[in-house]
């Protein structure tokens, strides 16, 4: 092929994002994924993304065992296919709090504050409703309400407003403590994917090509350190092939193989590469370090009458809602499933430090079936972990997994967090609307009354990722950073990360929005762009 201006590695959140920046402004690109495309009719229904989860599309990370987990392991799945993780997440768009970015700027991440990020969430979305100062209207991500609310979704919003939690239409307008029903990248009744939406509308484009069953194993280099290119690997037969680059390589993998890319091409800990026999190119120590990721625990209740999800994608029923579907787009298989939730502040901080995901049915995980029965799932998560991990290399073979320590509950803080987040979610299974529908909680106790030390062993035992790994190529202005605040890998030149894995620290909410605004940032960045529109800064300076 002829040797393209930029290679972007991941087809996910960011990775499409950048893509289609590039190409519009007439770039070429050759965009590497490592997974299938996404022509899955699974991925495409709202409501079955969970079929998704564990298929070839998808990656199940799996960490070490965690002592402060019961001695558990963590399992993290990723999207392993053209959209990445928003091809297989509930769609859930929450952007966080402005004091999350903020925080970055004063640690270090110029250019990285409230406004700074808010002009590029603005800019990447289309409001299917919102216009104003916190939302876009003309972007290529669709944002809309859900079109199916469940009884048990609407119960929780009564039921928690019930303990006195207000209402809240938009947790990404004035204030994002409430709760109310999420806004979803969804769009006339189907997954808006960036996929979908940022790589749909390039994927014609003759400037782009793209490549699926592309696994990188490195970053290729020339003697000054610049990025030339990257090797791929057959995964079969093992057989290497190289792709050239004119200007740069854009590593857009993820928080758990942006940094082992960066480590198999020399880019890490010296020592830590030295014992692979790798050769260094940059001395890089934070390069998998930092790991974070949002935990969550449930509280299940069962319910009077046989209203919850369970069943629906079974005989006659799920016949029923495939054909509704498929005709009309409407009906339960439009549902994102977390439809409601809330952000509550627990400790008294002044924001809020819980995030609810409610799911009408009893949830079950990738290693746990779910209960039997009919039931309802309020899932309090703490939004600023204090815990951290790594990853780190198990041997130079790029199809070796990583060695993955998770930190699990590693903070007493954070399971502090979770302990009270249980108890508000007691309490609102017990609230009035709620207790209309639910007859008994079966865990952690039927009884009303328990004490902390039962409700922490229930957290230690039961708490769970909600797949939002960031942090393993921290972005910051001094030595110890990976990224600049321009994305730009420091100590070599040509290569930039454009993921998840440069948050500094964990914004206050789900990351695929976040990560799709990394995206739009790394596309400033690199065209020139002013902040708050599309058109070079000299051009509009002058306009």
């Amino acid at each position: 092929m002829n040797t393209p201006d930029y290679i972007v590695v991941g087809g996910g959140s960011a990775g499409c994002a950048i893509t289609h920046r590039l190409i519009k402004a007439g770039k070429k690109v050759v965009l590497l994924e490592d997974g299938p495309e996404d022509d899955s009719l699974f991925i495409h229904m709202p409501a079955t993304f969970v079929r998704v989860i564990g298929s070839k599309r998808s990656v199940v990370y799996e960490s070490e065992p965690q002592p402060e987990a019961n001695g558990r392991k963590t399992y993290v799945p990723q999207g392993r296919t053209l959209g990445g993780g928003s091809s297989l997440n509930a769609m859930l768009y929450v952007r966080g709090q402005p004091q999350d970015y903020n925080n970055w700027e004063q640690q270090g991440c110029t250019g990285w504050g409230w406004d700074n990020v808010l002009a590029a969430f603005k800019r990447s979305e289309s409001h299917m409703r919102l216009s104003n100062e916190y939302h876009g209207t003309e972007g290529p991500l669709k944002v809309s309400d859900p079109r199916h609310r469940h009884p048990l979704s609407l119960a929780f919003i009564k039921a928690a407003q019930e303990t006195g939690i207000p209402h809240n239409d938009d947790f990404n307008g004035e204030k994002q403590e409430g709760v109310g029903f999420y806004h979803t990248t969804t769009f006339d009744g189907r997954r808006g994917s960036t996929a979908a939406t940022y790589l749909a509308a390039v994927k014609d484009s003759p400037n782009l090509t793209i490549k699926t069953g592309s696994y990188v194993s490195r970053v290729l280099f020339d003697t000054s350190n610049k990025a030339t290119g990257v090797e791929l690997i057959d995964k079969k037969t093992g057989a290497l092939s190289q792709i050239s680059v004119k200007e740069e390589v854009i590593l857009s993998a993820g928080a758990l193989s942006t940094p082992k890319i960066l480590m198999l091409s020399g880019i890490g800990p010296q020592q830590h590469l030295q014992e692979h026999g790798i050769k260094v190119i940059k001395d890089a120590p934070q390069v998998g370090q930092n790991y974070q990721d949002h935990l969550e625990v449930s509280i299940y209740g069962r319910v009077n009458d046989p209203i919850s999800l369970l069943g629906n994608d079974q005989g006659l029923k799920a016949i029923a809602n495939g054909a509704q579907w498929l005709l009309t787009k409407t009906g339960l298989l439009t549902s994102n499933v977390v439809e409601s939730g809330l952000f509550v502040d627990t400790s008294g901080c002044g924001r809020p430090d819980i995030q609810f995901h409610v799911i009408p049915t009893l949830m079950g995980d990738v290693d746990r079936e779910p209960i039997e029965g009919h039931g309802i799932s309020l899932n309090p998560c703490f939004l600023r972990p204090k815990s951290r991990g790594f990853a780190k290399l198990r041997s130079a073979n790029p199809l070796d997994s990583m060695i993955f320590e998770s930190g699990a509950l590693k903070e007493q803080d954070d399971v502090d967090t979770l302990v009270r987040g249980l108890k508000l979610a007691r309490k609102i299974l017990r609230a009035p609307s709620l207790a209309a529908m639910v007859d008994h909680e079966l865990l952690p106790s039927r009884q009303a009354e328990i004490s902390d030390a039962e409700l922490e062993q229930h957290v230690r035992q039961f708490a769970k990722t909600v797949y939002h790994p960031v942090g393993t190529c921290r972005m910051g202005s001094d030595d110890a950073a990976v990224v600049d605040p321009t994305l730009k890998v420091n100590g070599v030149s040509g290569l930039r990360v454009c993921d998840a894995s440069v948050m500094p620290a964990l914004v206050s909410g789900n990351t695929n929005a976040p990560t799709i605004m990394i995206g739009e940032r790394c596309a400033e960045f690199i065209l020139g762009l002013d902040a708050c529109s599309n058109q070079p800064s000299a051009a509009r300076g002058a306009a």
